[in-house]
Parts: structure tokens; sequence; C-alpha cells
């Protein structure tokens, strides 16, 4: 049981009942929303609560981000369950799922388990595990789908690893459809600029590095949703890079393929330009695009073609970001800037707010069947209240994650969270 909590006067954005409108949000003791709108002004608080004045702020639906890379277990050094919690708290993040790409490989019940266990006994927000598809990530045996969903896993997942065996995939979703579980993939082609470590072109050209070609990612990607149309298997493109990938997307749609898509916030806020003189922090995969194709991402994700928007959060260390760049791993850091980052398509003009909260909160929940993503009566109360015009910098020692590869260093951001709740509790205040 919590303190009943009451904050008064902030703007309401809520996608799940298309709302948004100045008003008030009662939170009960036991963590659900008793009301939250306008029509709350009114009421009055329940007894011992905690009132705020929150007037200038906005409140949302708790983020949820849909692919979170931790060390644990395994890589304790890079990031455990505990601190990503933290890192997530402070970027509003009020759920998030695990991905399976661990050491020992989440594709057992014990392991599902542990993530369980551990997020209870030490997280500040709700952690769900995906578990891997295949078994030890390596494409080649399906793992016990249905027991794995029934231990708790929300999706299944190779996570940074595609499967290139388009029988075993066959099987896989065959067995996720009879289950009602999403298939998150990874689509990447095994050879095609197997060698690349950014944006195949003039760009790769004037700085000596070989480059990933866009048709790297098209051509796996309409073989996964092909593969999806024929097993009618609820497909989840992890995520995409180029507006080909999203026109992808929606021709399947259009043949009636089960199809959603996701795609990092760097791909929408960042590009290859941005990789300046070898700045390791922005080696990614899929790597960052031309700015031409940031912004037809952008448009593809205002228009709904892309569904959700992920951190993509992968810490790595100083042993594996400072080096080389064709030798440095791929991967950033993102819960704590999402956010933030995000903010920058609406202060643009570019994704209207009610929208890019959908993306970051109310459409992922739906996708994966999480208690998430509303602040309509009844609800747990996870709730993230930001300041939509605080101008600040972003410093690395300011950052919660142990790792701190983030291409958002001494970025200008403005907007952050000033406050995030999970079920009615402060976690995180700014």
């Amino acid at each position: 049981m919590t303190r009943p909590l009451v904050l008064r006067s902030l703007r309401i954005v809520d996608p799940s009942r298309n709302l948004d409108e100045t008003g008030t949000i009662i939170v009960g003791s036991d963590g659900r929303i008793l009301a939250a709108g306008s029509d709350a002004q009114n009421q009055g608080a329940p007894d011992g609560a905690f009132v705020k004045d929150c007037a200038g702020l906005t409140a949302v639906p708790g983020l949820v981000d849909a692919r979170v890379f931790v060390g644990e277990p395994g890589s304790e050094h890079r990031e455990t369950i505990e601190s990503a919690s933290r890192a997530a708290a402070a970027g509003g993040v009020t759920t998030f799922i695990a991905m399976p790409d661990t050491d020992p490989v989440i594709d057992e019940i014990a392991l599902v388990e542990f993530v369980q266990k551990t997020a209870r006994d030490k997280a500040l927000v709700n952690i769900h595990p995906a578990a891997a598809l295949t078994k030890g990530l390596l494409g080649e045996e399906m793992t016990e789908i249905g027991l794995l969903r029934d231990a708790g896993a929300v999706c299944f997942t190779n996570g940074r690893q595609p499967v290139h065996d388009t029988l075993v995939l066959r099987r896989a979703m065959t067995y996720a459809r009879e289950f009602g579980a999403v298939v998150a993939l990874e689509a990447r082609d095994k050879y095609l600029g197997a060698n690349g470590v950014m944006n195949e072109g003039l760009l790769a050209s004037w700085l000596g590095l070989p480059g990933v070609p866009r048709e790297a990612e098209i051509i796996p990607l309409e073989r996964d949703l092909r593969i999806a149309g024929l097993t009618k298997a609820a497909c989840h493109a992890a995520q995409i890079s180029v507006p080909e990938s999203a026109d992808a997307v929606r021709v399947a749609r259009e043949r009636g393929t089960n199809v959603t898509c996701g795609i990092s916030i760097n791909h929408l806020t960042l590009n290859e330009n941005d990789i300046g003189e070898y700045r390791t922090f922005f080696k990614l995969s899929p790597p960052l695009r031309g700015e031409d194709d940031r912004v037809a991402m952008a448009e593809a994700l205002a228009d709904g073609t892309i569904d959700i928007i992920v951190s993509s959060h992968d810490p790595q260390d100083v042993d594996t970001k400072r080096l080389p760049f064709s030798d440095a791993a791929d991967g950033a850091i993102g819960l704590e800037t999402l956010a933030a980052a995000a903010l920058r398509l609406y202060h643009s003009g570019q994704v209207p707010l009610m929208r890019l909260i959908d993306a970051m909160s109310t459409r992922p929940a739906a996708i994966f069947g999480l208690e998430a993503g509303t602040l309509k009566p009844g609800a747990k109360a996870d709730i993230t209240v930001l300041d939509l015009e605080e101008p600040w910098v972003l410093y690395e020692k300011a950052l919660v994650s142990r790792s701190k590869n983030t291409p958002f260093e001494n970025a200008r951001f403005t907007g952050r969270v000033v406050q995030t709740y999970v079920a009615g509790k402060l976690v995180h205040s700014a």
C-alpha cells in the first residue's frame, strides 16, 4: 500500500483515451488511478493524500521500452537489472522488456524466472523478460515456446541475431502463433555488408570505412514478412532504419500480414554525419543512415506505419568502445535519453505529441500485452511527468547507467522527465 497521491493542474496526454486536457490525476492507496482528467479537478483528495501542484508540467502514461539489453546474467560490469531499472526511472520508462542476449542466454524457464525474481527484488520499474526464439540464439533449434510463455516471457526473439534458416523460422513462428506469442525479429543479412561498419555511401567512402547497404535490411525483412504471412504469426520487426523497410511493412499489411515494427530513437534523431571523426559511440546496428532517411522515418512514425519507438539500450564498456571505429562494438545506451531525444521530434513539428507518446507507451503495451500505457481509472498508476520546455544539457557524470556509451553526451535538449511514478510510488525526481 502506498500513500494516496494527487497531481493537480497539469496537462494530461493519454493516447489510450485520445485525451489531451488540463486536469488532475488522483491515485489511490492501492497504487491505481482513481481519476485522471479535467473532470477530476473538483474531486476531493483521498484522506492522507500527498497533493502536488504540477502547473506547467505534462503527465503521460509511463513509457514502455520494448528493446533493452541488460548485462545480467553474465556481464554485470556493463549493466545489472537493478542499474538498468534506475536508468529507466530517470528516463521516465516505467516498463521495459529485457532482451535474452545474456550469458547464459534466456532460453530456459529457470532463466526467465531468474529475471522476474531479480526484478521483483531489486528493480524500481516493471521488467518483463523476452525469451530466446532459438536455443542459444544460434538459429538452429527453437526453444520451448509454450512453456517459456507460461513462465512469463512476453515475446520471443533472437535479440541481436537474425534467424537465417527459413525452415527453423517457419516452425518457430508456427508454434508462436499457436500460443498467441509475438515474434520479434532482427532484419540483417548474413553476408551482404557483413564487414560493413556504417551506412554505405559517399561519407563511408570519404572516411575509408566499409559500408552496409540498405538492402542488407530490406531483403531479410521482406523474407520475414513473407514467412509471417505464411504462418499467420504475429511478427514484430524489432528495428527498421530505411524508408524501403517501412514501405515493405505497409505492403505486408495490405496483404493481411499481422506485422508491427519499431525504430530506435537514434535513427529518428541522428544521422551518419554525427559519426564525425570516427566517434564510436555512434557505431550502431543497423548503422545510422542519411538525413533523408531519418526524415522519412519520422514521417512513417507520424503516419503510424512505424508502431513504436525503442531505446535499443545496449551498454558497452570502455574496452569495447574506445577502439578504432571498425573494431568497436555496436550499441549505445538509451533509457535515460529516450524521452528527451524523442521530444526533439515534437519541438521540430515532425511528430505530434499524442503520436509520440502513443509510440513510446500505449502502442508497445498493446503489442506485447503489458499492463501499461494508459492513465484511465482503474489502471496501475505508472506515470511520467514531463517539463516539455525545460532546456538542459546531458553530461556523462549525470548518467545513472553503469555504462556511459551515449551518443548524446553534451547534447542540448528541450524537455525532460521531472518525475516518474510506478504504481503510484515516486521512483525518480529531477
